[in-house]
């Protein structure tokens, strides 16, 4: 029995997919949360948390888009042209977060506010784009020829759209999972009473998303919904349920750490239903991985290169956290 090397490459890009949504979204989610908090002080704190780490985040992406193209082309180019507009819009919303990020601390109090606008937009802009692509993906696309044929704003639908708002939500719950980590004192009893409204508005959304798919898209309704499937895949919605409790006992104790660890509990959670409702296609609704991988020539290429510098990544993401760990004070930081 030889490798599955189609198999091997969807995991690598799911993992960097996931990384990339747990780092990079409570560092987004930081932004979203700026609104609710107008203090300075608390604001510049709530961005050192992740500046020694925010940039190097987003290398996930970078390997997940990478790998995508190289393992997967159709996938690729089906998504690049179904997508252009969100990823666009995506990207804009990135370059303003890390622009403003940059200058907001060496701006002066005349122009400090502009940055912090830019940075709240681009935050916004980018996490909402994202979650719109990822409705749009759920939807699935048409292709004909290998090409997509599907309208142009094939994406703008009020499921991509809800989804785009259910992932603000998201990274917000994350955001201030991690300042509840990473402060203390007053920040951290802010950032405490966010979180229990958050993932209520979360829960909901995650309800709404998992009532309205299978009644839209009647292959998840088949997969989640018919025996024995549904005794396999119970477990999911029920550690959902047993997660979110616990969230909510953490919270109300002023918990430092459980209310991180249970969010990325959720996020994981969340991405396995979202892998359980598509699987095998990696463009929905009919094209597999299979179907869209590159020749097995490209695919063991690739992998040596993959096997190489994935565990560089790895530890170096490691070794900054461990550096940059524990609390954060008022008078620390990147400056």
């Amino acid at each position: 029995m030889g490798i599955d090397l189609p198999v091997i490459w969807f995991t690598i890009i799911v993992f960097s997919t996931l990384m990339y949504i747990v780092m990079d979204g409570f560092d987004l989610g930081i932004g979203i949360l700026f609104p609710f908090n107008k203090d300075a002080t608390e604001r510049d704190m709530m961005v050192n948390t992740v500046a020694p780490v925010w940039d190097g985040n987003e290398t996930w992406l970078v390997l997940g888009g990478a790998a995508l193209y190289g393992a997967f082309p159709l996938a690729y180019a089906v998504i690049i042209d179904a997508l252009s507009v969100p990823l666009t819009a995506m990207l804009i919303g990135l370059i303003f977060r890390g622009v403003a990020f940059e200058f907001r601390f060496k701006a002066t109090e005349e122009h400090r506010p502009f940055w912090d606008k830019s940075f709240i937009v681009g935050s916004y802009l980018a996490t909402f784009s994202q979650g719109v692509a990822l409705g749009a993906i759920i939807n699935g696309f048409s292709v004909t020829n290998r090409a997509y044929s599907g309208p142009e704003l094939g994406w703008l639908t009020p499921f991509s759209l809800f989804c785009g708002l259910g992932l603000v939500v998201a990274y917000a719950l994350l955001g201030s999972t991690w300042l509840i980590m990473k402060t203390e004192n007053e920040l951290h009893r802010k950032m405490t009473a966010l979180a229990k409204p958050m993932l209520l508005a979360l829960l909901a959304i995650i309800a709404v998303v998992s009532i309205w798919t299978p009644l839209e898209h009647a292959n998840i309704m088949q997969r989640w919904f018919t025996l024995p499937n549904l005794f396999w895949f119970l477990p999911v919605p029920v550690l959902v349920l047993l997660a979110s409790w616990g969230l909510l006992r953490s919270l109300k104790r002023h918990a430092h750490y459980s209310p991180f660890l249970l969010t990325l509990a959720l996020v994981f959670l969340g991405f396995t239903g979202l892998g359980i409702s598509i699987w095998p296609n990696i463009i929905p609704p009919s094209i597999t991985i299979w179907q869209a991988a590159s020749p097995p020539q490209s695919l063991g290429f690739m992998l040596v290169g993959g096997l190489l510098i994935i565990p560089v990544i790895l530890v170096y993401t490691f070794w900054s956290y461990y550096v940059f760990r524990g609390k954060i004070k008022a008078d620390e930081g990147y400056h």
